[in-house]
Order: C-alpha cells, then sequence, then structure tokens
C-alpha cells in the first residue's frame, strides 16, 4: 500500500517569508509581479523550429492583487507538491507563479528545485535572465494556445479560478460555469425581448 507523505503545509505567509529568503540568499529580486496561466505568452521561436520563447503579461488580463494567496490556498487543498515558481526577472521584479501538481515530486536541487518536504513544498528561483514583457496586443492575439509543449507552467492556476473564488468563496465546476453562462444568456434575452 502506498504511504501518503507526511506533511504540514504553513499559512502562505510563512511559506511566502520562505520564498522571499530564499530569492534574498540568491542575489534575486524579492518584489514580485504574479501570474497565471492568461498571463503567459508561449510564442514561435524565428530562430528554432519547432522552439518557442516564453513572455508574459498583465495588461490584458492584470491579476487581482489578492491572486496569490487565493491559489496558494487553493492548492494547499491537494496532497500534491506546491511550487514557488520564478520564471525569471523583468523591470527589477521577480516573474512568479504557484503550480502544483504529483509531476513535481521528482524534482530536485540538479533540476533548479529546493525542496521543503516537511511542508510538501518547492522553491524554483531559476536565474537572473529577463523575461519580456508583452504589451503588444497583436503579439498577444498570435500567442501558441493549442499544441504548447508541455512545461512546468502547465500546473499554474487560471485567473478565471481566481475570479471564481472571490465572486463565489470556491472554484466552480464545469456544470455550475455552464449553468452560469446559460442564466447571462436567459437575462439578455429577456432583457432584449422587454
Amino acid at each position: 500500500m502506498d504511504k501518503k507523505p507526511q506533511y504540514n503545509r504553513p499559512a502562505f505567509e510563512e511559506a511566502f517569508n520562505a520564498w522571499k529568503t530564499l530569492l534574498t540568499r540568491r542575489g534575486l529580486p524579492t518584489e514580485m509581479v504574479w501570474i497565471f496561466d492568461e498571463n503567459l505568452c508561449f510564442e514561435p521561436a524565428p530562430a528554432q523550429p519547432g522552439g518557442f520563447r516564453l513572455g508574459y503579461q498583465t495588461a490584458f488580463t492584470p491579476p487581482p492583487p489578492e491572486a496569490a494567496p487565493i491559489a496558494y490556498d487553493y492548492f494547499s487543498e491537494f496532497e500534491a507538491r506546491l511550487v514557488f515558481y520564478r520564471l525569471g526577472s523583468s523591470q527589477g521584479k521577480s516573474v512568479c507563479l504557484l503550480l502544483c501538481d504529483a509531476w513535481f515530486e521528482n524534482k530536485t536541487e540538479a533540476d533548479g528545485f529546493v525542496r521543503q518536504d516537511d511542508w510538501l513544498i518547492s522553491f524554483r528561483p531559476g536565474t537572473n535572465e529577463e523575461v519580456e514583457q508583452i504589451k503588444d496586443p497583436q503579439r498577444w492575439k498570435n500567442r501558441i494556445l493549442r499544441d504548447r509543449p508541455l512545461h512546468d507552467l502547465d500546473f499554474c492556476m487560471t485567473l478565471r479560478a481566481v475570479h471564481e473564488t472571490l465572486a463565489h468563496g470556491r472554484v466552480l465546476s464545469t456544470y455550475e460555469r455552464s449553468a452560469l453562462k446559460f442564466l447571462h444568456l436567459w437575462r439578455r434575452v429577456f432583457r432584449h425581448a422587454g
């Protein structure tokens, strides 16, 4: 029988302070820009056939200020490794995401991950590489949405889930999302009819 790992995940503030301490020790910026799936911008890399380059944006889908603690609290409900992931630097700040999946369980220092097993958390501080902030709407519109390569970042939270948590106190099920769409459509039909 598989044994579940024993861990005690701390509150967001304690984990966040450990993250900032690690960034400070590595000489990386501790002021952060938190991003989510809708903020990622995978683009074809002209110099590498089949390759991609990665940027981010916050102009078209800005995360709310409380998004990182919401994602942390949501991911803390799962018995899977949670990861504080630093994509790189931008304008003197660290561009960060929260990720969660069993995919990260075997990631070690050799892969760039600092493990805190008693919390079931890993930290991936990355390098001081500059990450481009995309501000051009056309580049954002033409980003790769399908058939992008499998990447650690595929395990991040969506802004949609953050907004659902803010509006409803939890992430909605697929059925609930469909019912809400139907309800909004129904209201528009009656508004135009009346």
